[in-house]
């Protein structure tokens, strides 16, 4: 994969009431979580970030508004957590998109869909949550395997991925959905993901197909 120009991240822990992009020249390493071992407390993701970006963003979205946050945010575990470890140098500028919390399934599917020309500018688009993804549901006697609920969803949305990837809005339908998107913050990103491939019509790639927990799908995807 060529060198990316900068580094676009649509992550479930920037879920707000509002669709927003980071605006600032130096985003802060967010810690957004509790009762994790202290070392990832001390975890510094010094990338650069790239206001003109936001621009851009904004721009191609027309006439969706996308706000610029020049201070409020950064980059959070949801994209640090990823980018330490294909980016560990973090001299890529990195940008987040929030997740509108108001909108419904379809807005981020189509706005996914708005972003792909950003692809060819020399932008990664990374999408950063989980398909499958019931923290209440955990089982801690199950580290390496899901449960059957969580297999039959995560096998839906790879099938739709693979084949109709505008039709991945469709799984609020499946009878698993209560159970495997309990809120609808870790499954969002995916839709992002596929409106990128509805918009190049083409088929994704699993990388990682793997469950943890029961009630956790750590299934990751390329195209």
């Amino acid at each position: 994969m060529p060198r990316p120009r900068a580094i676009l991240v649509i992550s479930a822990h920037w879920y707000i009431n509002a669709t927003a992009v980071t605006a600032m020249p130096r985003p802060r390493t967010i810690h957004d979580f509790y009762g994790f071992p202290h070392e990832l407390y001390e975890m510094d993701y010094p990338a650069p970030g790239l206001p003109e970006l936001a621009g851009e963003i904004a721009d191609i979205v027309e006439p969706t508004w996308v706000g610029a946050d020049v201070d409020s945010w950064g980059i959070d575990h949801g994209t640090w957590s990823v980018l330490a470890h294909a980016f560990p140098d973090a001299d890529i500028p990195v940008v987040q998109l929030s997740i509108n919390a108001e909108k419904p399934l379809d807005y981020h599917l189509d706005l996914g869909t708005r972003l792909a020309p950003l692809r060819e500018r020399g932008v990664l688009i990374v999408g950063s949550g989980n398909i499958v993804h019931n923290l209440r549901a955990m089982s801690p006697g199950t580290p390496d395997a899901g449960f059957d609920w969580a297999r039959r969803f995560d096998d839906a949305a790879h099938d739709l991925l693979a084949a109709a990837p505008a039709d991945l809005v469709r799984l609020s339908e499946h009878p698993d959905y209560a159970a495997a998107v309990p809120t609808p913050d870790h499954f969002i990103p995916g839709l992002y993901f596929a409106g990128l491939l509805a918009a190049s019509d083409t088929a994704a790639s699993r990388l990682v197909d793997g469950y943890t927990y029961g009630s956790l799908s750590m299934s990751s995807y390329a195209a």
